[in-house]
Order: C-alpha cells, then structure tokens, then sequence
C-alpha cells in the first residue's frame, strides 16, 4: 500500500491539524452468502444418447454457504473538513468500506470509530415505497435527527433541491429510481450531518443537479464536516475531493492527494488494456 502523508510531530499528528472523525484501524469485513449454489452436471459412461441427455440434467449443488472476505486490512484516518474518495473496480470492497464504517456492517477483525453519526447515501438505499414523498421527508428528517419543526421548516428546501414537485404527494413507488435517488441526496443531505457518505449518488440526475449536488457538498464541507464518495466518475472524483482511498481486492492499494491516485489508477487500467 502506498501512502502519501504530510509530515507530523512527534505525537504523529499533523501540526495544526484537524480532529480526526473516522479511524479504520486493519478493518477486516466478512460476510456469509447463503443460497449461493453452484451447480454442476455430470454424464456416467457411453449411455444411449437420450439417456445421456436425461442424465445432463441431473445436477449436483456445493457450496450452498459462501464466505466474502470484502475488506482486508484496511487502515487510515480521516479528519474533519476532508472529501475523501473511493475509487476501484466493481467488487473492490468499496461499498463495503462504507458500510462498516456506517455501523451497517459488524466487523470481522480491527476497528472503526466515527466521530458523529454517519449518514450513507446510496443510490440502492431501499426506500419506504408504500408511503408518500412528503412522509418519507419527515420520516427521513426525524431519522437524522432534526425536529419535527426543524423537518417542517426546510421541507420546501428539500423537496425543491429533489426538483421531483408536484410527484411529492404520490407514493414512491410511482418515482423512477432517478427520482428517487434525487429525492434521497435531498434528504440526506438536509441536516449537514457530521460524516457525509455517498455511494454513486452523484451518477443519478441531469448535469444541473450533478452540478447542485456538488454544490451542496461543498456547503457541507464548508461547516468542518466529512464526505466520503464512491464513484466511477474520475471527473466527480477529481472535482468534489481532495484525497482518495482506491481499493482492489478488499485491500487499500494507494491513499494520497487526488490527482496522484486517480491518475495511478487511470495508468493502471491502460496498462491492463482495461
């Protein structure tokens, strides 16, 4: 792993410093997949061929239960005021990272400590479809601790960022997944939590919203709170961050300024031919 860290006192702190607001210190993350089967066929001898078609179809199932090793290792801290990104190939454990350090997660070896409590946006969330867009508002403010007041005094705020008007007093499940994607970053979003966490968030929506969603990151930043992003926009990366964490294989490959890693990781998949 490569590591690229300003210089630090003798304590180890960086003089002048921020606090830190997440810690992962060796995170290891592992998880059971049940139902996971593999299926294999098997033929005995020189049957006839209608008995060896028959015989093609008798199927033999191992490995019902899976183990994922999708973290390994992983440390490094992260202090307030940063936009930190996640960039790696599909599978690297990135979601996973976010999800550990959300409490979503239990680990399976090390630690992670946040200071604050953590809010994860992802572009997957499950939302609660039976109910209406202004519910899930309130219902979503009160999950992130505001007020019933406080809810009520930034709804209008929060429904004209989402830009899903007049489609706030049906259910959701009459929202597309961009709608609703647009409508969860606007809730989320909404308290300025401590720990911002997104999780290919900024791929939903027009150029204009992608545009207002960075915006408001940047507000978020601008109050001494974090941001993490997981992306495979390079473009998003380079724009909302400052430094990036790129997984591969569960592991933390390379943690440094932006341009250094994101171009690393570019010079990596030319050379794969990626």
């Amino acid at each position: 792993m490569e590591v690229t860290e300003p210089a630090t006192d003798r304590a180890g702190e960086r003089p002048g410093a921020p606090a830190p607001s997440v810690i992962c210190s060796e995170l290891d993350v592992t998880y059971t997949v049940f139902g996971a089967r593999k299926r294999v066929t098997t033929t005995e001898g020189e049957q006839p061929w209608l008995e060896r078609m028959l015989q093609r179809r008798k199927q033999i199932d191992v490995g019902a239960v899976r183990k994922v090793h999708a973290v390994k290792q992983v440390s490094f801290v992260v202090r307030h005021g940063e936009a930190v990104g996640i960039i790696g190939r599909n599978g690297s454990g990135k979601s996973t990272l976010l999800r550990a350090i959300a409490g979503l997660i239990p680990p399976s070896g090390g630690r992670a400590w946040a200071a604050g409590r953590p809010a994860l946006l992802g572009i997957n969330a499950v939302l609660l479809t039976g109910l209406t867009g202004s519910r899930n508002v309130m219902i979503g403010g009160l999950a992130l601790g505001l007020s019933p007041r406080e809810v009520r005094e930034r709804y209008d705020e929060i429904v004209e960022f989402s830009g899903i008007g007049d489609f706030v007093d049906l259910p959701m499940s009459a929202y597309s997944s961009g709608m609703g994607a647009r409508l969860r970053f606007a809730i989320s979003t909404a308290a300025a939590p401590d720990i911002l966490m997104i999780d290919e968030a900024l791929a939903t929506g027009d150029a204009e919203f992608q545009a207002r969603s960075r915006e408001r990151i940047a507000q978020i930043r601008e109050h001494a709170s974090t941001v993490f992003l997981v992306s495979h926009s390079n473009a998003a990366i380079r724009e909302s961050c400052d430094r990036v964490l790129w997984m591969d294989q569960g592991r933390l490959i390379m943690d440094g300024p932006t341009e250094h890693v994101v171009s690393a990781y570019e010079a990596s998949h030319r050379k794969a031919g990626r």
